[in-house]
């Protein structure tokens, strides 16, 4: 999977100009396809991880926008053994991770670099103030 410039800026929650400049600066790789410039999910997946471990996340705009209760974001990483599978998912600042079946896993594709909707549903919900 690849994502144009545009569509990897709208995951990570930055500007396409901000995505721009972290390829050409090396953060992440990047090709070409049909003369547009292309981020290999698994990269753009490794990078995102790196966002949110370091708090850098909080300087992108995604932190300013309500999150509802779907989120599309980014896989970062797929654990799985016979029976379940651990999901990680980077969406804009928010890291989410969903345990579930290995076999829907598979179904679903999930692996890093996937693009995916994290849709939360919760019974308790606690409020904190921001400072």
């Amino acid at each position: 999977m690849e994502y144009r410039i545009a569509e990897a800026a709208e995951l990570l929650g930055v500007s396409d100009d901000t995505m721009r400049r972290w390829a050409d600066a090396g953060r992440v790789t990047t090709g070409v396809r049909d003369g547009r410039t292309v981020i290999p999910g698994a990269g753009l997946a490794r990078l995102a991880a790196t966002l949110v471990d370091s708090g850098e996340h909080a300087r992108t705009r995604a932190g300013s926008v309500s999150a509802r209760n779907r989120m599309t974001g980014l896989v970062t990483r797929v654990v799985k053994d016979a029976v379940m599978a651990q999901v990680e998912m980077v969406c804009g600042p928010y890291r989410m991770v969903s345990l579930m079946s290995a076999e829907a896993a598979t179904e679903l594709g999930l692996e890093p670099g996937v693009r995916a909707i994290a849709s939360v549903k919760a019974t308790n919900v606690v409020v904190e103030r921001a400072r």
